[in-house]
Order: C-alpha cells, then sequence, then structure tokens
C-alpha cells in the first residue's frame, strides 16, 4: 500500500511543481487532484482484491468529495476535465469490481475443490452433485473416510469449510438413501455408527469455529 501512495503522491507533486506558474485557485488544485489521482490509479499494476481496491478508493473519494466542494467556482474546461476524470474512475471501478468477483469466485471454487477432493478423492464429485459413484459396495468405505477425514481436521476447519462439509454430507446421506437396501449385511448398522460420530464432532467444532470467528470480527471492529 506504501508503494501506491508514493506513485500517486509523486504524480500530484510533478503536476503542483509544473502548475505553479500559474498559480491556479484552490478550486483548479482540488479539480487537478482528482484527475492526476485518477490516471495515476489507471496506470497503477492492478491487482485484483478487495483491500487493494479498498484503499485506491478511499483515496479518491477524499479527493473527489473536497474537488465537489469547490466546484462551482471552475471555469467550464475545468468543470469538463473534472467530470471526464469521474466518468474515467466510474470505468475503472467496474472493471475492478468485476475481476475482484472472478477472482474471489475462483478461490472459492478452489477451496472447495480442495475440500472435496480431501474428503472423497480426486474428481469424484461433479458439479451435479449426484455421487453416482457411491454405490451399495463402496458406500460404508465412503462414509468411513468422510468421517475419519473430518475427525483428522476438524480443529482446522473454517466456517466456510463447515458449511461445504454439510452440504456434502447431506448429498452423501441423499445418495444413501437410494442405494441402501441393496447395502451389504451389517454395512447399514456401521454407516449409522459414523453417522453419529460425524453429528457429535460437528456439534462439538462447528459451533466453536462460529463463535471464534464472530468474536474475532467483533474485536477488529
Amino acid at each position: 500500500m506504501k508503494k501506491i501512495n508514493l506513485i500517486i503522491t509523486a504524480a500530484i507533486i510533478a503536476t503542483g511543481f509544473a502548475s505553479c506558474k500559474n498559480k491556479p485557485t484552490e478550486a483548479q488544485q482540488d479539480a487537478t487532484n482528482v484527475n492526476v489521482y485518477v490516471d495515476s490509479v489507471e496506470n497503477l499494476t492492478p491487482i485484483y482484491t478487495t483491500a487493494y481496491w479498498t484503499t485506491l478508493d478511499e483515496g479518491y473519494r477524499v479527493r473527489v468529495v473536497k474537488a465537489n466542494k469547490t466546484v462551482a467556482t471552475l471555469d467550464v474546461s475545468d468543470k469538463e476535465k473534472l467530470e471526464a476524470s469521474k466518468v474515467q474512475y466510474a470505468a475503472l471501478k467496474s472493471t475492478y469490481e468485476v475481476k475482484i468477483a472472478e477472482s474471489e469466485a475462483a478461490v472459492a471454487a478452489d477451496y472447495r475443490q480442495v475440500l472435496r477432493t480431501n474428503l472423497f478423492g480426486k474428481g469424484v464429485i461433479g458439479n451435479d452433485m449426484s455421487f453416482s459413484f457411491a454405490n451399495a459396495n463402496n458406500l460404508l468405505s465412503i462414509y468411513e473416510k468422510f468421517v475419519n477425514t473430518v475427525d483428522d481436521n476438524k480443529n482446522n476447519y473454517s466456517r466456510e469449510d463447515w458449511d461445504e462439509i454439510k452440504v456434502l454430507y447431506e448429498a452423501l446421506d441423499t445418495r444413501k438413501n437410494v442405494v441402501e437396501k441393496e447395502l451389504p449385511k451389517g454395512d447399514n448398522f456401521k454407516i449409522a455408527k459414523l453417522k453419529i460420530k460425524f453429528s457429535y464432532i460437528k456439534t462439538m467444532h462447528r459451533g466453536g469455529t462460529k463463535i471464534e470467528e464472530n468474536k474475532e470480527a467483533k474485536d477488529k471492529s
């Protein structure tokens, strides 16, 4: 973030030296600060994260609020330049918002895929969540892997992880209902024990995770 401020500050200082001979009015300087800031933001190497954009946006808002207070005293040419910068910034903002949303969606999809791979194996779950790979002969082993993996990692899961685990578990249960009548003798009982174990783990750890995350959010606010 320091790099952002240094680049933009340098651009504004350079513009200030260039216009010093003309002794701009306060309104003109305020408008110029917006113009230079927007140009500087456009020339920065983009980093599509919410934190990065928030810093840029705060800088713009401070400058544009100040410029709006004195805009009435500007001549037509300077007003047009200021409005052009606002339009330019709106386009930048739109681009950042779209790219940030795409980036966050990719990250979310990635963490879900990693979680699914850990719980079930690589590439076995399709987007339709049909769990067609699960049948009467392998269902017990799938439950065992799922519940044991959750047990091994229960202290490391975030709230988002637990939400995804809940969705996956419910989909697995739905598949169980389809093949239940075909299960080998004794598997239904073993699966029932695993379900009880999972329910206990989820109750003890999913709630705790949420409490901790809510506490952290309050501490930061």
